[in-house]
């Protein structure tokens, strides 16, 4: 069952990020990484900051989580997670689907360059990884993130989008 995520799922949703984010340690580069990978008080401004997160619920608890944050004439899909021992299992593609669902305007998905399972994730449902120009002009505009994230992050677009 695909629901919206509320105050009370704060606590589930850090747990599978944190869970889920292991994935990334000895990937991403080693100055961004750390532990927790994501803090209940990131996670917090993350929310504040317009980032609304969608669960895929199984057995009375949270496997998956995904956010999205308008940003105006685009949305950002943010924080794409399942718990490991949840992977394969077709909960990002649904939850993905889902989101997709919501929005009439063009996604952009940000994911660390080395993230490569990430961006075949996201290839399969026709994303597309933008080119370094437009990556860093879109990861300064829609994101909030220190440049040694940008010079190491790729931009993925929805199918159909024109590069400007």
């Amino acid at each position: 069952m695909i629901r919206i995520c509320t105050a009370d799922d704060l606590t589930a949703i850090c747990a599978i990020i944190n869970d889920a984010a292991q994935a990334y340690k000895g990937v991403i580069p080693a100055d961004r990484w750390h532990e927790p990978y994501m803090p209940p008080e990131e996670l917090k401004h993350e929310i504040e900051s317009g980032v609304v997160f969608w669960g895929v619920e199984a057995g009375g608890e949270l496997v998956g989580v995904m956010g999205i944050q308008d940003r105006g004439e685009v949305d950002l899909i943010r924080h794409a997670y399942v718990r490991t021992r949840s992977r394969r299992q077709g909960i990002g593609s649904d939850l993905l689907r889902h989101l997709e669902r919501l929005t009439a305007k063009p996604i952009f998905i940000g994911t660390w360059s080395d993230a490569i399972w990430a961006i075949r994730f996201y290839g399969k449902h026709g994303y597309r990884v933008l080119g370094r120009p437009e990556t860093e002009a879109l990861l300064k505009k829609y994101w909030t993130i220190p440049e040694r994230q940008i010079a190491t992050s790729v931009v993925l677009a929805s199918p159909g989008w024109v590069s400007t």
